[in-house]
């Protein structure tokens, strides 16, 4: 009796090796097949604007406050750093925003002054505004992971879109049309 039971399991071990290699060759597929959304969605979207008021981060621009976000219309406030690689890439598509008519509002985080200026003076300076948050406290309050992100803020200081990483060519237009969305 116990040489046929030997036998039995002899052979169900032979076969698990393939077992386990066909399972994990399923979930490889399924992964391939139906890949995970890789879009964060911000718990902040439809929220107001939490208050703040920052110092200006270069000479030549204002600092930057909540209360600049609510009434007029709407406007980007794009998150940024001078040691940001990805935050030079998006400059020729915030100055293509601005060359529209749009304002747009920075914040460098975690950036010296002479720093800033020089980014801003290799990159092109689309802001109107640049606030500097030394310690990322506001970028923590408004959900921003990382730079650069941007957001589009509705006249009355809601958050109504985040954009994570930089702006490219082909997606100035989705800002364009989320900031007419945020009209409304």
């Amino acid at each position: 009796m116990s040489g046929g039971t030997d036998r039995k399991t002899v052979r169900w071990a032979l076969w698990l090796p393939l077992a386990l290699f066909a399972g994990f060759v399923g979930l490889v597929l399924i992964g391939l097949l139906r890949p995970a959304d890789r879009e964060v969605a911000s718990a902040m979207i439809g929220k107001p604007l939490p208050p703040f008021d920052l110092r200006a981060a270069i000479p030549d621009r204002p600092g930057l406050a909540h209360a600049q976000f609510v009434g007029g219309k709407p406007r980007l406030l794009n998150i940024f750093a001078s040691w940001c690689i990805p935050c030079a890439v998006e400059a020729p598509q915030l100055d293509a925003l601005a060359r529209q008519g749009v304002e747009i509002n920075g914040v460098a985080i975690r950036d010296r002054p002479e720093d800033v200026a020089a980014f801003l003076a290799r990159n092109g300076n689309p802001f109107a505004r640049i606030g500097a948050d030394d310690v990322s406290q506001i970028q923590l309050a408004i959900g921003s992971s990382g730079v650069p992100e941007t957001f589009v803020i509705d006249a009355k200081g809601t958050i109504r879109y985040q954009h994570i990483g930089e702006i490219r060519p082909d997606q100035v237009p989705l800002i364009l049309e989320k900031l007419k969305e945020a009209e409304q």
